[in-house]
C-alpha cells in the first residue's frame, strides 16, 4: 500500500508540470495564432530543424550517460564528479556550437530556411535548445534520486516564465515570432543558474577526467542515433517547406505541436518508472526482465490514455484554439497521436540497450528508421501533403520500433503481459482511426461526440478490467491534493 502510495503521488507530482507546460501554450495559442501567421509557425519549425540535431550533436549523448551512470556511482562525493565533469564537458561543447552557428548562420539559413532573413531566428533557436540540454543533467539528478517535488518546482517555473516572456514580446512588444524562442532562451537560462546555485551548495564542485571518459564510452556511440532520430523527427517539415509550402509546415507544427503533448505526458511518466526500470536490471541482473513485465503494464495504459483522448478530440482543440487558416492540423494530429502513442516501447528499448553497452545497436537501428523516413516522406508528401507526412512518420515509426523491440527483446528479455498490452494497443488504435473516419466522413456533429465518448468509455472500462482504474487507487490519488503533498520529495520506490 505504501509503495503504490508513493507511486501515485510521484506521478501526479511529475504530471503536475507536464500539465501546466501544456496549458500555457494551450493558453497561448488562441492568441498567438492571430498575431503570429502559419508561415512564422512555419520558419519557427524550420529554425528547429538546424536547432535540434545540432544541439543533440554537441552534447554527444553526455545527458544519456549521466542517466545511466548515476546509478553506478552513487556516493556524495562520486555523484558530485560524475555531475560536474558531464556538465562542464557540455558546456564547453554548447560554446563551440554556438561560435559556429553564429559564423555561418546565414549559409544554414539559406540552405534550410531558404533565405538569410531568417538567420537570426535560427541562431537564436540553437542558443535557447542548447541551454535547454544542460538543465537536463540537473533535473536527471532529481528524477534518479527520486526528488519528485525538486522536479517538478523547476520545470514548473520555467514553464510559467516562458509564458510571462512570451506574451510580453509577442503580444506587446510585438517582436514576431522571434519572441518565443527569446523566451525560451531567457527562462532557460534563468533556470539553469538558479539550479546551478542550488547544486553549488549541494555538491562541491569536482572532476574526474575517468568518469568522463567511461561516459563518453557509452554516450558516443549514442551520437549518431540521437543526431538521427532528431532528424528523423524533422525531416518531414524540411520536405513539406521544399515541396509545399512555409504556410503548410506553420499548420503540421500546429498539429504536431498538440500531438506532441502526448509524448510529454509519456515523457512525465517515465520519469516514474525509468528509476525503478533501471533498479530492476541492475539489483537483480537478468531475472529483472521476469518481474519488469508486469510493473510496466499500467504504465502503458496510463500513457496510452491521454494519446486516446487526444486523438479523439483533436476536431474541439483544434477548432476552439486556432482560427480557421489552422484547422487542417485536426487530421494531423489524429495521426500523429497515434505515432506517439506507439512511442511508448520506444521508452522501453534504450535502457536496456544502455543497461546492456549495446549502445551502438541504437545507431545501426537509428539508419533503418532514417532510412524508412526518407523513403516514405517523399511520396507521401508529393501525393498528401502534410497529412501524407504525418502517415509516412507513423508508419515508419511502426515498423522500425517493431524491429527495434525484438532486437532489445533479444539482448534483454522482457515477460510482457501480451493478452493484457495487446487490448491496451488495439483500444487506442480502433478508436484512433475511428476518429479519423468520423472526421473524413463528415457526420453530424452530435454523432460523432456521442460516439467519440463511447470509446472513451470503453478504455475506461478497459482500465477497470485491467484494475488500474480502482476505488482503492482513486481515494489515494484523491488524499494527494498540491496541499498535503511533500514537495521535497521521496526516496521510496515505484511500483503499481
Amino acid at each position: 500500500m505504501e509503495t503504490r502510495k508513493k507511486t501515485i503521488r510521484n506521478s501526479f507530482l511529475y504530471l503536475l508540470p507536464v500539465a501546466v507546460a501544456s496549458l500555457f501554450p494551450l493558453l497561448s495559442l488562441p492568441i498567438f495564432t492571430r498575431i503570429l501567421t502559419t508561415e512564422d509557425y512555419g520558419h519557427l519549425a524550420l529554425a528547429q530543424i538546424y536547432a535540434l540535431p545540432a544541439s543533440g550533436l554537441v552534447n554527444l549523448g553526455l545527458n544519456l550517460a549521466y542517466e545511466r551512470n548515476f546509478f553506478q556511482y552513487r556516493g556524495k562525493e562520486e555523484a558530485a564528479r560524475l555531475l560536474y565533469s558531464i556538465l562542464l564537458f557540455s558546456i564547453i561543447a554548447l560554446g563551440c556550437g554556438i561560435t559556429l552557428t553564429w559564423l555561418f548562420k546565414p549559409q544554414l539559413a539559406e540552405w534550410i530556411m531558404g533565405s538569410r532573413l531568417h538567420a537570426d531566428l535560427l541562431f537564436w533557436a540553437f542558443c535557447a535548445t542548447g541551454t535547454a540540454t544542460l538543465k537536463t543533467h540537473y533535473l536527471t539528478y532529481f528524477k534518479n534520486s527520486e526528488k519528485a517535488g525538486d522536479f517538478t518546482r523547476y520545470t514548473i517555473a520555467e514553464s510559467g516564465l516562458w509564458f510571462l516572456f512570451s506574451f510580453l514580446m509577442v503580444v506587446y512588444l510585438r517582436v514576431g515570432v522571434t519572441g518565443l524562442v527569446w523566451s525560451q532562451l531567457l527562462s532557460g537560462i534563468i533556470i539553469f543558474f538558479v539550479l546551478g546555485w542550488k547544486f553549488f551548495r549541494l555538491l562541491p564542485i569536482s572532476f574526474n577526467k575517468t568518469m568522463l571518459r567511461e561516459s563518453l564510452k557509452i554516450s558516443l556511440p549514442l551520437t549518431p542515433r540521437l543526431f538521427l532520430g532528431i532528424v528523423n523527427n524533422q525531416f518531414d517539415k524540411y520536405m513539406i517547406g521544399l515541396m509545399g509550402t512555409i504556410g503548410g509546415v506553420g499548420v503540421y507544427n500546429i498539429g504536431q505541436k498538440i500531438a506532441s503533448t502526448v509524448f510529454t505526458f509519456m515523457t512525465a511518466v517515465e520519469n516514474v518508472f525509468t528509476p525503478r526500470f533501471y533498479r530492476k536490471m541492475f539489483d537483480p541482473g537478468e531475472k529483472g526482465g521476469e518481474s519488469i513485465g508486469r510493473y510496466i503494464t499500467p504504465f502503458a495504459f496510463v500513457c496510452l490514455g491521454p494519446a486516446l483522448l487526444v486523438s479523439l478530440f483533436s476536431e474541439e482543440m483544434i477548432t476552439l484554439l486556432t482560427p480557421p487558416a489552422y484547422h487542417g492540423a485536426i487530421r494531423i494530429v489524429i495521426v500523429l497521436s497515434m505515432y506517439y502513442g506507439f512511442l511508448f516501447f520506444g521508452k522501453l528499448t534504450g535502457p536496456r540497450f544502455l543497461f546492456t553497452k549495446k549502445t551502438y545497436m541504437t545507431t545501426l537501428l537509428s539508419f533503418v528508421t532514417t532510412g524508412l523516413t526518407i523513403a516514405l516522406n517523399i511520396p507521401f508528401i508529393m501525393k498528401w501533403g502534410a497529412i501524407g507526412a504525418a502517415w509516412a512518420l507513423l508508419a515508419s515509426g511502426i515498423i522500425s520500433g517493431t524491429i527495434s523491440l525484438l532486437v532489445a527483446q533479444r539482448y534483454y528479455p522482457i515477460r510482457w503481459e501480451y493478452g493484457k498490452m495487446a487490448a491496451i494497443f488495439l483500444i487506442f488504435f480502433a478508436a484512433s482511426f475511428a476518429a479519423l473516419i468520423l472526421n473524413v466522413t463528415s457526420a453530424e456533429y452530435p454523432v460523432r461526440v456521442t460516439l467519440k465518448t463511447a470509446l472513451a468509455g470503453i478504455y475506461v472500462y478497459l482500465g477497470v478490467q485491467l484494475r488500474v482504474i480502482t476505488v482503492e487507487n482513486f481515494n489515494l490519488l484523491r488524499g494527494l491534493l498540491p496541499g498535503k503533498l511533500n514537495w521535497a520529495g521521496d526516496h521510496g520506490s515505484r511500483s503499481l
